[in-house]
């Protein structure tokens, strides 16, 4: 089976690349989806011990944690200790899953992949880009988005340049949701063939 790193800084598409992906059916595990699963329990005891204060019964208030985060700028490592080896677990258990199934591609749809050394774990990475003013647009779009907060999210993010500069793929989004689908058709198209090691070396019952 071979392993997708799809990865992007925030508001570069990775949602809008991901919802195509699937629409091509190709199985796209979401590290941020899986982050939400384990805030509303597995994780909720964990953390609350080391910030208390930011669960509401039994589940992680990301407000809270959010705030928690933004009074004490260092304390990342501390909750990023918590969460990533339980990631990193349930990924390895989607991907099994998938394997056993007969799954040609999985794709781990990461926004810290390069971060987190997890493109390593991967078999080719794909990022997304767009300018920074399309970028900057688009997250301050968002509900409760601020330029405060985007820049303290993109100083704890690769800049955009060196993520491009890794990529085995880009997708440029800047331009209509069409351009960018047309993009990682081509890249689906250069798939077949690609050499596939890292689910037996990273994922797999014998993998590191």
């Amino acid at each position: 089976m071979l392993i997708v790193g799809l990865t992007g800084s925030i508001g570069m598409g990775k949602s809008t690349a991901a919802q195509h992906l699937v629409a091509r059916q190709i199985r796209v595990i979401d590290a941020d989806a899986l982050v939400h699963r384990l805030y509303y329990g597995p994780l909720a005891g964990a953390i609350e011990a080391a910030f208390p204060g930011t669960t509401v019964d039994g589940v992680v208030d990301r407000t809270r944690l959010s705030a928690a985060l933004a009074a004490q700028p260092n304390s990342f490592g501390r909750l990023e200790a918590i969460v990533h080896p339980a990631v990193r677990a349930a990924e390895r258990a989607m991907l099994q899953a998938l394997s056993r199934r007969g799954e040609p591609v999985a794709v781990l749809e990461i926004p810290l992949l390069f971060e987190t050394g997890a493109d390593g774990l991967v078999d080719l990475t794909i990022v997304v880009t767009t300018n920074a003013a399309t970028q900057r647009t688009r997250v301050l779009a968002r509900p409760g988005m601020t330029g405060d907060k985007l820049d303290s999210i993109l100083a704890r993010q690769m800049p955009d340049a060196e993520k491009r500069r890794r990529a085995d793929f880009v997708v440029d989004t800047t331009g209509p949701v069409e351009d960018t689908r047309a993009q990682i058709d081509d890249i689906l198209t250069r798939l077949p063939g690609w050499p596939a090691h890292a689910f037996a070396r990273h994922w797999s019952e014998g993998g590191a």
